[in-house]
């Protein structure tokens, strides 16, 4: 084997999870990622780990550059462009995708406060009805979408403490009082307390799931009265038995692809 063997598109907990299985079971990778940032989040893995925006036609010359045999897109649940561009260089080039996405969370938590939207122009259409002060737990990339489609509120930014993310947030106008960079994972109670030493009127995040802190950070937000706006995720493109929805799946999988590997090279 070698590492352009198996891709895993990476970017999540969850696909460092992966790695660490695929190390475990000594199979050969390449794990990508879309910043410095996310190459330094992989942490120790045995694998190569290429710092790379996965553009289409790129993406395809490098599947059949390395004879690729098995995709796993692990990467976030909201990155739709790069979860699309997967399937299709997949697609493309005939080899295996698996897509990994951990359970939402969102059947176990109903309350008058917990409102669910498809996208951030929906969410901007109910929170113009809400208090001011509008916490944002949603990561950077969209601070721009919000910040035009709610331009009389205050917005409070939650974000990963790196000096690009922060300069993005000053670029944007947010004040040093309305950025908050800081790492998760939060525990219930340092959310219940960040909200009440943030002032916040709304809170707004993704439904991350377990790994995600979609709890911890959802059930304080309505014990304290504070309406709650949760994007719910797009629909997955990989359905079937390679829509892989925890680690244990992926570890039966990763058996059977092994097993199919092994018959092929007798």
């Amino acid at each position: 084997m070698n590492y352009g063997d198996v891709l895993v598109v990476g970017g999540t907990s969850d696909a460092r999870a992966i790695c660490q299985l695929l190390d475990a079971a000594q199979v050969q990778y390449t794990v990508s990622v879309a910043t410095p940032t996310g190459a330094a989040l992989a942490g120790d893995i045995a694998g190569q780990v290429r710092c790379w925006r996965l553009e289409l036609a790129e993406m395809v010359a490098w599947l059949r550059e390395q004879q690729t045999r098995w995709v796993i897109d692990a990467s976030h649940p909201y990155a739709e462009v790069v979860s699309r561009n997967v399937q299709a260089a997949c697609a493309q080039t005939g080899v295996l995708l698996s897509r990994y996405q951990r359970p939402e969370q969102l059947d176990s938590l109903t309350h008058p406060l917990l409102h669910y939207v498809a996208n951030i122009g929906d969410a901007c259409a109910l929170i113009r009805g809400m208090g001011d002060r509008v916490l944002l737990t949603t990561g950077s990339k969209d601070l721009a979408l919000w910040r035009a489609g709610l331009p009389e509120k205050t917005l409070l930014a939650r974000v990963l403490p790196v000096p690009e993310v922060v300069q993005q947030c000053a670029d944007l106008g947010f004040g040093v009082w309305e950025i908050f960079a800081i790492c998760a994972p939060f525990s219930a109670e340092f959310n219940a307390a960040f909200y009440r030493h943030c002032r916040a009127d709304v809170m707004v995040t993704k439904a991350s799931g377990a790994e995600g802190g979609y709890r911890e950070k959802v059930q304080p937000c309505l014990d304290a009265g504070i309406p709650c706006v949760v994007i719910t995720r797009p629909a997955p493109l990989v359905t079937g038995d390679e829509r892989l929805d925890s680690l244990t799946a992926f570890a039966e999988r990763l058996a059977r692809w092994q097993a199919t590997e092994s018959r092929k090279q007798q």
